[in-house]
Protein backbone atom coordinates (compact mmCIF):
# COMPACT_ATOMS: atom_id res chain seq x y z
CA UNK A 1 0.00 0.00 0.00
CA UNK A 2 1.04 3.46 -0.67
CA UNK A 3 0.75 6.11 2.18
CA UNK A 4 -0.95 8.98 1.63
CA UNK A 5 -0.20 12.06 3.65
CA UNK A 6 -2.94 14.98 4.12
CA UNK A 7 -1.60 18.10 4.58
CA UNK A 8 -3.92 20.29 6.72
CA UNK A 9 -3.35 24.17 6.52
CA UNK A 10 -3.85 25.79 9.89
CA UNK A 11 -4.76 29.64 10.03
CA UNK A 12 -3.86 30.94 13.15
CA UNK A 13 -5.66 34.08 14.58
CA UNK A 14 -3.14 37.30 15.59
CA UNK A 15 -4.33 38.63 19.52
CA UNK A 16 -2.24 41.95 20.04
CA UNK A 17 -1.85 42.32 24.36
CA UNK A 18 -0.43 44.87 26.61
CA UNK A 19 0.40 43.99 29.86
CA UNK A 20 0.06 47.18 33.01
CA UNK A 21 3.73 48.00 34.17
CA UNK A 22 3.30 46.34 37.64
CA UNK A 23 2.31 42.84 35.41
CA UNK A 24 -0.99 42.29 37.14
CA UNK A 25 -3.75 43.56 34.42
CA UNK A 26 -3.53 42.11 30.75
CA UNK A 27 -5.35 43.85 27.54
CA UNK A 28 -6.03 41.88 24.82
CA UNK A 29 -7.65 43.03 21.35
CA UNK A 30 -8.17 41.23 18.06
CA UNK A 31 -7.11 44.08 16.07
CA UNK A 32 -5.70 47.41 15.55
CA UNK A 33 -8.04 48.77 12.93
CA UNK A 34 -11.67 48.86 13.18
CA UNK A 35 -13.59 50.06 10.31
CA UNK A 36 -16.21 52.98 9.64
CA UNK A 37 -18.88 51.29 7.33
CA UNK A 38 -21.41 54.54 7.33
CA UNK A 39 -24.23 52.43 8.57
CA UNK A 40 -22.53 50.78 11.41
CA UNK A 41 -18.83 50.71 12.76
CA UNK A 42 -16.86 47.48 13.87
CA UNK A 43 -17.63 46.73 17.47
CA UNK A 44 -14.19 47.44 19.67
CA UNK A 45 -14.24 43.74 21.62
CA UNK A 46 -11.43 42.36 23.65
CA UNK A 47 -10.67 40.55 26.88
CA UNK A 48 -9.33 41.87 30.15
CA UNK A 49 -7.18 39.25 32.28
CA UNK A 50 -6.41 40.61 35.88
CA UNK A 51 -5.28 39.07 39.20
CA UNK A 52 -8.57 38.50 41.13
CA UNK A 53 -5.97 38.50 44.50
CA UNK A 54 -4.18 42.02 43.57
CA UNK A 55 -7.83 43.95 43.35
CA UNK A 56 -8.84 43.52 46.64
CA UNK A 57 -12.20 44.72 46.51
CA UNK A 58 -11.25 47.35 43.59
CA UNK A 59 -12.57 47.12 40.26
CA UNK A 60 -11.52 47.87 36.75
CA UNK A 61 -12.45 50.25 34.13
CA UNK A 62 -12.17 50.54 30.77
CA UNK A 63 -12.66 53.87 28.69
CA UNK A 64 -12.68 54.93 24.59
CA UNK A 65 -10.26 58.28 24.16
CA UNK A 66 -10.17 60.50 21.12
CA UNK A 67 -7.69 62.82 20.83
CA UNK A 68 -8.06 66.09 18.47
CA UNK A 69 -5.09 67.75 18.42
CA UNK A 70 -5.05 70.66 15.67
CA UNK A 71 -1.92 72.97 17.11
CA UNK A 72 1.22 72.83 17.79
CA UNK A 73 2.63 71.58 21.27
CA UNK A 74 5.14 73.50 21.50
CA UNK A 75 3.35 76.52 21.01
CA UNK A 76 1.25 76.06 24.47
CA UNK A 77 1.82 79.00 26.29
CA UNK A 78 -0.04 80.57 28.96
CA UNK A 79 -2.12 77.48 29.25
CA UNK A 80 -3.25 78.08 26.25
CA UNK A 81 -4.07 74.20 24.52
CA UNK A 82 -4.10 73.02 20.84
CA UNK A 83 -5.86 70.16 21.43
CA UNK A 84 -9.15 68.01 22.77
CA UNK A 85 -9.50 64.58 24.08
CA UNK A 86 -12.76 63.36 24.93
CA UNK A 87 -13.69 60.15 26.51
CA UNK A 88 -16.41 58.99 23.98
CA UNK A 89 -17.08 55.67 26.29
CA UNK A 90 -16.71 54.15 29.81
CA UNK A 91 -17.75 50.74 31.55
CA UNK A 92 -16.94 48.89 34.19
CA UNK A 93 -15.19 45.41 32.87
CA UNK A 94 -14.75 43.92 36.38
CA UNK A 95 -16.47 42.43 38.12
CA UNK A 96 -18.94 42.94 34.70
CA UNK A 97 -22.21 44.90 35.31
CA UNK A 98 -23.80 42.70 32.67
CA UNK A 99 -23.20 38.80 32.98
CA UNK A 100 -25.47 38.10 29.88
CA UNK A 101 -23.29 39.64 27.52
CA UNK A 102 -23.19 38.33 24.56
CA UNK A 103 -19.69 37.03 23.54
CA UNK A 104 -17.89 37.66 19.67
CA UNK A 105 -16.28 34.44 18.83
CA UNK A 106 -12.84 35.54 19.38
CA UNK A 107 -14.12 36.25 22.44
CA UNK A 108 -15.33 33.12 23.67
CA UNK A 109 -12.11 31.63 22.56
CA UNK A 110 -9.58 33.85 24.79
CA UNK A 111 -12.11 33.34 27.73
CA UNK A 112 -12.00 29.58 27.10
CA UNK A 113 -8.09 29.80 26.85
CA UNK A 114 -7.30 32.20 29.68
CA UNK A 115 -9.75 31.33 32.93
CA UNK A 116 -11.89 32.37 34.67
CA UNK A 117 -9.86 35.85 35.20
CA UNK A 118 -10.87 36.59 31.77
CA UNK A 119 -13.04 39.56 31.55
CA UNK A 120 -14.44 40.17 27.76
CA UNK A 121 -15.63 43.89 27.15
CA UNK A 122 -17.28 45.83 24.30
CA UNK A 123 -17.11 49.65 23.25
CA UNK A 124 -18.69 51.29 20.42
CA UNK A 125 -17.52 54.41 18.71
CA UNK A 126 -20.14 57.14 18.25
CA UNK A 127 -21.41 57.53 14.89
CA UNK A 128 -20.33 60.91 13.95
CA UNK A 129 -16.65 60.12 15.24
CA UNK A 130 -14.07 61.20 12.46
CA UNK A 131 -11.72 58.84 10.98
CA UNK A 132 -7.96 58.54 12.35
CA UNK A 133 -6.04 60.89 10.24
CA UNK A 134 -2.38 62.18 11.36
CA UNK A 135 -0.48 65.01 9.75
CA UNK A 136 3.03 64.34 9.16
CA UNK A 137 5.62 66.65 11.29
CA UNK A 138 8.29 67.77 9.80
CA UNK A 139 12.02 67.13 10.19
CA UNK A 140 12.56 70.24 12.87
CA UNK A 141 9.09 69.70 14.11
CA UNK A 142 9.15 68.17 18.14
CA UNK A 143 6.33 67.41 20.24
CA UNK A 144 2.98 65.02 19.38
CA UNK A 145 2.10 65.20 15.72
CA UNK A 146 -1.34 67.12 14.25
CA UNK A 147 -4.72 64.32 13.80
CA UNK A 148 -7.11 62.49 15.28
CA UNK A 149 -6.40 59.63 17.39
CA UNK A 150 -7.91 56.94 19.32
CA UNK A 151 -6.82 55.10 22.75
CA UNK A 152 -7.91 52.34 24.33
CA UNK A 153 -7.57 52.63 28.22
CA UNK A 154 -7.77 50.11 31.56
CA UNK A 155 -7.16 50.73 34.56
CA UNK A 156 -7.79 50.06 37.97
CA UNK A 157 -9.48 52.17 40.78
CA UNK A 158 -12.69 52.38 43.83
CA UNK A 159 -14.36 54.58 40.82
CA UNK A 160 -14.72 55.58 37.59
CA UNK A 161 -13.46 59.30 38.31
CA UNK A 162 -10.33 57.82 39.39
CA UNK A 163 -7.30 58.16 37.32
CA UNK A 164 -5.42 55.58 38.46
CA UNK A 165 -1.90 54.65 38.79
CA UNK A 166 0.49 54.47 35.68
CA UNK A 167 1.87 51.41 37.16
CA UNK A 168 -1.95 49.49 37.02
CA UNK A 169 -3.59 51.46 33.45
CA UNK A 170 -2.56 50.38 30.13
CA UNK A 171 -3.14 52.24 26.65
CA UNK A 172 -3.39 50.87 23.35
CA UNK A 173 -3.65 52.81 20.16
CA UNK A 174 -5.86 51.70 17.59
CA UNK A 175 -7.34 52.96 14.07
CA UNK A 176 -10.95 54.17 12.45
CA UNK A 177 -10.73 53.90 9.27
CA UNK A 178 -12.98 54.12 6.06
CA UNK A 179 -12.63 51.06 3.24
CA UNK A 180 -14.11 51.46 -0.42
CA UNK A 181 -17.52 50.32 -1.67
CA UNK A 182 -17.69 46.97 -2.84
CA UNK A 183 -17.82 48.06 -6.25
CA UNK A 184 -16.17 50.54 -7.36
CA UNK A 185 -19.02 52.49 -9.51
CA UNK A 186 -18.65 53.16 -13.35
CA UNK A 187 -18.49 57.32 -13.22
CA UNK A 188 -15.34 58.57 -14.96
CA UNK A 189 -14.92 62.12 -13.40
CA UNK A 190 -14.13 64.70 -16.00
CA UNK A 191 -13.84 68.25 -16.56
CA UNK A 192 -13.94 70.39 -19.08
CA UNK A 193 -13.13 74.61 -19.85
CA UNK A 194 -11.70 77.20 -21.13
CA UNK A 195 -9.70 80.38 -21.43
CA UNK A 196 -10.30 83.16 -23.84
CA UNK A 197 -7.85 86.25 -23.84
CA UNK A 198 -8.91 89.86 -24.20
CA UNK A 199 -6.73 90.97 -27.15
CA UNK A 200 -7.23 88.18 -29.07
CA UNK A 201 -9.90 86.44 -31.08
CA UNK A 202 -10.81 82.21 -29.89
CA UNK A 203 -10.17 80.14 -26.96
CA UNK A 204 -8.04 77.38 -26.14
CA UNK A 205 -10.34 74.25 -24.38
CA UNK A 206 -9.27 71.38 -21.81
CA UNK A 207 -10.74 68.46 -21.11
CA UNK A 208 -9.61 65.99 -18.60
CA UNK A 209 -11.21 62.59 -17.62
CA UNK A 210 -9.96 60.32 -14.81
CA UNK A 211 -10.64 56.47 -16.08
CA UNK A 212 -11.89 55.48 -12.49
CA UNK A 213 -13.75 57.62 -9.40
CA UNK A 214 -12.11 55.55 -6.63
CA UNK A 215 -8.47 54.26 -6.88
CA UNK A 216 -6.82 52.38 -4.38
CA UNK A 217 -3.36 53.05 -2.27
CA UNK A 218 -0.66 52.35 -4.40
CA UNK A 219 -2.74 52.47 -7.74
CA UNK A 220 -1.77 54.70 -11.29
CA UNK A 221 -4.50 57.81 -11.20
CA UNK A 222 -4.95 57.56 -15.59
CA UNK A 223 -5.58 61.30 -16.80
CA UNK A 224 -6.36 61.75 -20.00
CA UNK A 225 -5.75 65.82 -21.13
CA UNK A 226 -7.32 66.56 -24.87
CA UNK A 227 -6.43 69.82 -25.72
CA UNK A 228 -8.25 72.03 -28.43
CA UNK A 229 -6.13 75.46 -29.39
CA UNK A 230 -8.30 77.35 -31.58
CA UNK A 231 -6.73 81.00 -30.10
CA UNK A 232 -3.73 82.62 -31.53
CA UNK A 233 -1.41 81.74 -28.04
CA UNK A 234 0.98 79.02 -28.12
CA UNK A 235 0.56 76.62 -25.28
CA UNK A 236 4.20 75.98 -23.76
CA UNK A 237 4.18 72.89 -21.27
CA UNK A 238 1.60 70.96 -19.13
CA UNK A 239 1.83 70.47 -15.10
CA UNK A 240 0.13 67.82 -13.41
CA UNK A 241 -0.62 67.26 -10.21
CA UNK A 242 -2.34 64.92 -7.70
CA UNK A 243 -3.43 67.16 -4.96
CA UNK A 244 -4.03 66.14 -1.34
CA UNK A 245 -6.92 68.88 0.47
CA UNK A 246 -7.00 68.71 3.98
CA UNK A 247 -9.93 70.79 6.07
CA UNK A 248 -9.48 71.03 9.96
CA UNK A 249 -12.68 71.84 11.13
CA UNK A 250 -11.78 72.41 14.77
CA UNK A 251 -10.10 75.64 13.55
CA UNK A 252 -12.19 76.04 10.37
CA UNK A 253 -8.64 75.75 8.37
CA UNK A 254 -8.34 74.11 4.95
CA UNK A 255 -5.12 73.78 2.90
CA UNK A 256 -3.98 71.83 0.08
CA UNK A 257 -0.58 69.90 -1.18
CA UNK A 258 0.76 68.14 -3.88
CA UNK A 259 1.56 64.26 -3.46
CA UNK A 260 2.51 63.61 -6.91
CA UNK A 261 3.64 65.96 -9.91
CA UNK A 262 4.74 66.01 -13.10
CA UNK A 263 5.59 68.26 -16.14
CA UNK A 264 5.85 67.87 -19.59
CA UNK A 265 6.42 69.53 -22.65
CA UNK A 266 5.33 66.52 -24.86
CA UNK A 267 3.75 67.76 -27.53
CA UNK A 268 4.92 71.15 -27.11
CA UNK A 269 4.62 73.59 -28.18
CA UNK A 270 0.87 73.48 -29.19
CA UNK A 271 0.06 76.44 -31.79
CA UNK A 272 -2.80 77.76 -33.12
CA UNK A 273 -5.26 75.09 -34.60
CA UNK A 274 -3.54 72.67 -33.26
CA UNK A 275 -5.00 69.43 -31.04
CA UNK A 276 -3.40 67.24 -28.37
CA UNK A 277 -4.44 64.57 -26.54
CA UNK A 278 -2.26 62.82 -23.85
CA UNK A 279 -2.95 60.07 -20.80
CA UNK A 280 -0.77 61.32 -18.10
CA UNK A 281 -0.27 58.79 -14.72
CA UNK A 282 0.44 59.92 -11.26
CA UNK A 283 1.02 57.41 -8.60
CA UNK A 284 0.63 59.27 -4.73
CA UNK A 285 2.34 57.28 -2.57
CA UNK A 286 3.10 58.51 1.26
CA UNK A 287 6.93 56.98 0.86
CA UNK A 288 7.57 59.83 -1.89
CA UNK A 289 6.26 62.42 0.97
CA UNK A 290 8.44 61.55 3.77
CA UNK A 291 9.31 64.32 6.37
CA UNK A 292 7.09 67.09 4.11
CA UNK A 293 5.24 69.02 6.44
CA UNK A 294 1.56 68.91 6.53
CA UNK A 295 0.96 65.57 4.39
CA UNK A 296 -2.26 63.74 6.07
CA UNK A 297 -1.31 59.93 6.93
CA UNK A 298 -4.33 57.46 7.58
CA UNK A 299 -3.02 57.24 11.53
CA UNK A 300 -0.18 55.06 11.22
CA UNK A 301 1.05 52.71 13.83
CA UNK A 302 3.75 51.24 11.91
CA UNK A 303 5.90 52.88 9.81
CA UNK A 304 5.75 49.88 7.38
CA UNK A 305 1.90 50.48 6.75
CA UNK A 306 1.94 54.08 5.94
CA UNK A 307 -0.76 54.96 3.45
CA UNK A 308 -2.14 58.00 2.44
CA UNK A 309 -4.88 59.89 4.48
CA UNK A 310 -8.26 57.68 3.13
CA UNK A 311 -11.11 60.28 1.19
CA UNK A 312 -13.39 61.21 4.12
CA UNK A 313 -16.81 59.30 2.47
CA UNK A 314 -19.95 60.73 3.66
CA UNK A 315 -23.15 58.69 5.00
CA UNK A 316 -26.58 58.43 2.59
CA UNK A 317 -28.90 61.77 4.07
CA UNK A 318 -26.09 63.52 5.76
CA UNK A 319 -24.50 66.45 5.37
CA UNK A 320 -20.98 67.35 4.22
CA UNK A 321 -20.62 70.12 6.17
CA UNK A 322 -21.65 68.25 9.63
CA UNK A 323 -18.28 66.51 9.42
CA UNK A 324 -15.74 66.47 12.12
CA UNK A 325 -12.03 65.61 12.58
CA UNK A 326 -9.82 66.21 9.84
CA UNK A 327 -11.75 66.26 6.55
CA UNK A 328 -9.68 64.58 3.44
CA UNK A 329 -10.51 64.83 -0.33
CA UNK A 330 -8.07 64.41 -3.42
CA UNK A 331 -8.18 65.86 -6.98
CA UNK A 332 -6.19 65.64 -10.08
CA UNK A 333 -5.05 69.70 -11.34
CA UNK A 334 -3.85 70.18 -14.91
CA UNK A 335 -1.83 73.42 -15.46
CA UNK A 336 -1.97 74.28 -18.86
CA UNK A 337 0.81 77.58 -19.51
CA UNK A 338 -0.41 79.51 -22.53
CA UNK A 339 3.50 81.68 -22.27
CA UNK A 340 3.87 85.34 -20.31
CA UNK A 341 0.76 87.04 -21.51
CA UNK A 342 -1.55 84.73 -22.01
CA UNK A 343 -1.17 83.20 -18.18
CA UNK A 344 -2.31 79.48 -16.86
CA UNK A 345 -5.64 77.41 -17.33
CA UNK A 346 -6.08 75.12 -14.88
CA UNK A 347 -8.95 72.58 -13.55
CA UNK A 348 -9.35 70.10 -11.07
CA UNK A 349 -11.12 66.95 -11.10
CA UNK A 350 -11.68 65.32 -7.86
CA UNK A 351 -11.20 61.47 -7.37
CA UNK A 352 -11.18 59.41 -4.31
CA UNK A 353 -8.29 57.47 -2.99
CA UNK A 354 -9.22 54.29 -0.34
CA UNK A 355 -8.05 51.29 1.30
CA UNK A 356 -9.56 48.04 -0.66
CA UNK A 357 -12.75 46.71 0.93
CA UNK A 358 -12.71 43.03 2.65
CA UNK A 359 -13.34 40.07 0.88
CA UNK A 360 -12.49 41.60 -2.52
CA UNK A 361 -9.75 40.28 -5.03
CA UNK A 362 -7.41 44.02 -4.76
CA UNK A 363 -7.81 43.71 -0.64
CA UNK A 364 -6.74 40.10 -0.70
CA UNK A 365 -3.59 40.65 -2.52
CA UNK A 366 -2.88 43.70 -0.50
CA UNK A 367 -3.01 41.28 2.50
CA UNK A 368 -0.67 38.98 1.06
CA UNK A 369 1.82 41.61 0.48
CA UNK A 370 1.87 42.84 4.26
CA UNK A 371 1.86 39.11 5.43
CA UNK A 372 5.10 38.52 2.73
CA UNK A 373 6.65 42.06 4.75
CA UNK A 374 6.65 41.45 8.06
CA UNK A 375 7.32 36.95 7.93
CA UNK A 376 11.00 38.26 7.92
CA UNK A 377 10.29 40.97 10.89
CA UNK A 378 8.88 38.94 13.19
CA UNK A 379 10.67 35.43 12.46
CA UNK A 380 13.71 36.08 15.06
CA UNK A 381 11.22 38.39 17.09
CA UNK A 382 10.47 36.88 20.58
CA UNK A 383 7.30 38.99 20.76
CA UNK A 384 4.78 36.59 20.05
CA UNK A 385 4.00 33.35 20.76
CA UNK A 386 1.76 30.74 19.49
CA UNK A 387 -0.78 28.64 21.48
CA UNK A 388 -0.90 24.85 18.99
CA UNK A 389 -4.13 23.49 20.66
CA UNK A 390 -6.97 26.70 19.28
CA UNK A 391 -3.78 28.41 16.98
CA UNK A 392 -3.76 31.72 18.42
CA UNK A 393 -1.02 33.74 18.18
CA UNK A 394 -0.39 36.60 21.13
CA UNK A 395 1.80 39.44 20.12
CA UNK A 396 2.30 42.54 21.73
CA UNK A 397 0.95 45.54 21.23
CA UNK A 398 3.79 47.87 22.36
CA UNK A 399 6.36 46.63 19.75
CA UNK A 400 3.62 47.90 16.68
CA UNK A 401 3.35 51.27 18.21
CA UNK A 402 5.43 54.66 17.23
CA UNK A 403 8.29 55.64 19.48
CA UNK A 404 6.40 58.26 21.33
CA UNK A 405 6.82 59.24 24.89
CA UNK A 406 4.58 57.70 27.33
Amino acid sequence: MIPILSLVMVVAVKVFKKTTPNGKVTFYLGKRDFIDHLDYCDPIDGVVVVDSEYLKGRKVYGQLITTYRYGKEEDEVMGVKFSKEMILAREQIVPMINQKMEMTPLQERLVKKLGQNAFPFTFQFPQTSPSSVTLQAGEEDEGKPLGVDYTMKCYVGDTEEDKGHKRSQVSLTIKKLQYAPAARGRRLPSSLVSKGFTFSQGKINLEVTLDREIYYHGEKVAATVVITNNSRKTVKNIKCYAVQHCEVTMVNAQFSKHVASLETREGCPITPGANFTKTFFLVPLASSNKDRRGIALDGHLKDEDVNLASSTLIGEGKCPSDAMGIVISYSVRIKVNCGTLGGELTTDVPFKLMHPAPGTVERERVNAMKKMKSIERHRYENSHYADDDDNIVFEDFARLRMNEPE
